[in-house]
């Protein structure tokens, strides 16, 4: 069961009418939605690798796209978290470094995913015609499934738990939910 009571007092930190916070959800739910579109959209018309003359340059510049919008979700997450208050609770050195380690574990995730796929993998490759030999089994494929987005969401989760901030735990689900709408729309 879910206690109502803790989600109130969260709730009560957090203000969902604050431009900055609904910037910072539009920017979360947007991501996701964009990449899937234009990847479902040049893998329909190969409109983009057409226009850039090759399926490589288009993905190399759809996944330049990608990692500006995710500068300008960061961004908008982080003055989120910053305009609003902080939990008494949670400003403590044992939650700054829970959430500095739960951070440093959601990075390790990220990287070594790009590392495993390399940028055409990452950057949605396969929707160009860009295809790996086989299918990527090494870590931390082969203890997670989509490892970029949990460990995204983890350096998110440990970022608000580093800046005591409530705010930052509801965009932290906001993004979890984004991830696992786009997992199941891409599975």
């Amino acid at each position: 069961q879910v206690d109502v009571a803790a989600m109130a007092r969260l709730f009560g930190y957090v203000d969902v009418t604050d431009s900055g916070f609904i910037a910072a959800v539009f920017s979360i739910a947007f991501n996701p939605f964009f990449w899937n579109v234009v990847a479902r959209w040049e893998h329909k018309t190969r409109a983009l690798s057409r226009g850039f003359g090759s399926p490589h340059t288009a993905c190399y510049c759809l996944g330049t796209v990608i990692l500006l919008l995710n500068c300008v979700r960061s961004h908008c997450f982080t003055e989120a978290m910053k305009s609003q208050p902080k939990l008494e609770g949670l400003d403590s050195h044992g939650a700054y470094y829970s959430g500095l380690a739960i951070m440093a574990v959601g990075t390790l995730f990220v990287i070594s995913s790009f590392l495993a796929l390399g940028f055409t993998g990452t950057f949605l490759g396969d929707y160009f015609g860009i295809l790996m030999e086989a299918k990527v089994t090494c870590f931390p494929f082969s203890i997670l499934d989509n490892p970029m987005y949990w460990g995204s969401t983890a350096v998110y989760l440990g970022w608000s738990l580093m800046h005591a901030s409530p705010a930052g735990l509801l965009l932290t689900a906001v993004v979890a939910i984004s991830y696992t709408i786009a997992v199941l729309y891409e599975g």
